[in-house]
């Protein structure tokens, strides 16, 4: 039997079909994009899961056919930080331990990522277990852009993606598509849009007592075998013809070096990455290159902490408040940055965003301190 629930203003939707735990975010028009609400509600329900024998896994996704979730509520952020509202430290500490629930979370947690799955989407899914993606899957992390750096734990999970990938995606924010995010190891698996209702129904008839799956099996292993029956090939990666050309310009030791190496290049790829380097923020490029420099060696929990560092350095500047209107507010895309050039940012510029907050600094509860299980490794 099914059991389901949603927040008073249904933005976020809880059931429980047999031994699954599903999660919908049900802001279609907002393109699923993350509030508070939606952060503090999912991170309760996963703890009460977590728990709950009666679950034995989570499959996350989003309502209507344009995305699984777009990133967080940039827009209601960016209002209340002009306003000196404090928003913009909760909702960034709620959707950091959100990030981190997921990441620990010991059950098979299987997020769908059917459309738009940017930012806070991807920090929804990327640490789960599993992540499927469809011919309409669009991947990135675009904070660069929007004068941000990419959160949501990507300190931590772009650095470990294969060669210099991770730093590519990070400081561009180019958009990938199903075939690059399994060539990547974004996504785990590739499943055809049109039969994701017949895969959730097949995961829940197999984590079923009496299910389909073989008996004593445990649950990430009914999940494999399920899967592995829908999973479909979804073609080439257009980016494993630019690996080389990626692995080769992002080993350069600087922002600046990274940039002489693509002019060097001159193929088209290596003049339109050069392009789109051009246009994002000085600062935000500069700290992202010194965020993935030091997430590569760092555990989960470091990185979140240090990640709702910079946050709260860059909800104090500039960058993130002018990037939001060019590109979201008043859609000019021609943002104003400060610094204006790479050369304007100076080392104590960016170590100064990394400086800790002492007692405002982010924390974990004890319980939540569980095994992590997910594929993009420790």
């Amino acid at each position: 039997m099914a059991t389901g629930e949603a927040t008073a203003d249904q933005d976020i939707l809880f059931e429980v079909r047999g031994s699954i735990g599903l999660v919908t975010l049900n802001r279609p028009r907002a393109l699923n994009a993350l509030t508070l609400a939606m952060c503090q509600a999912f991170d309760a329900r996963l703890a009460t899961w977590s728990a709950d024998p009666q679950v034995r896994a989570v499959v996350v996704k989003g309502t209507g056919e344009r995305a699984f979730c777009a990133g967080g509520d940039v827009r209601a952020i960016w209002e209340a930080g002009r306003k000196g509202e404090p928003l913009s430290a909760d909702f960034f500490r709620a959707e950091y331990r959100l990030n981190r629930r997921i990441k620990r979370f010991p059950k098979p947690y299987v997020a769908l990522i059917d459309g738009i799955t940017m930012g806070g989407g991807v920090g929804v899914s990327v640490h789960g277990s599993h992540r499927i993606a469809t011919e309409r899957t669009l991947f990135a992390m675009p904070e660069t852009g929007i004068g941000l750096f990419p959160d949501v734990g990507g300190g931590y999970f772009l650095p470990r993606l294969p060669g210099r990938i991770g730093l590519y995606l990070a400081l561009s924010g180019v958009r990938l598509k199903a075939a690059d995010c399994l060539y990547a190891g974004i996504a785990t698996h590739h499943v055809a849009a049109a039969a994701l209702p017949e895969l959730e129904a097949a995961l829940a008839e197999a984590l079923a007592d009496g299910g389909s799956g073989p008996a004593g099996a445990d649950a990430h292993a009914r999940v494999e075998t399920v899967l592995g029956r829908f999973a479909g090939d979804p073609g080439p990666a257009p980016l494993a013809a630019h690996r080389e050309a990626i692995d080769r310009c992002f080993a350069a030791e600087s922002v600046e070096a990274i940039l002489a190496a693509l002019e060097a290049e001159g193929s088209d790829w290596a003049r339109e990455t050069l392009n789109i380097l051009q246009s994002r923020s000085p600062l935000s490029l500069k700290v992202t290159f010194e965020q993935m420099r030091r997430g590569a060696t760092m555990d989960f929990e470091e990185v979140m902490v240090m990640e709702y560092r910079l946050s709260q350095a860059f909800m104090a500047g500039h960058d993130f408040y002018e990037g939001i209107r060019a590109v979201v507010i008043e859609k000019d895309n021609a943002p104003m940055w400060d610094p204006p050039s790479l050369d304007a940012v100076t080392p104590q510029m960016v170590e100064a965003c990394f400086a800790p907050l002492g007692d405002r600094d982010l924390t974990f509860d004890d319980d939540d301190a569980l095994t992590p299980r997910s594929a993009l490794a420790t």
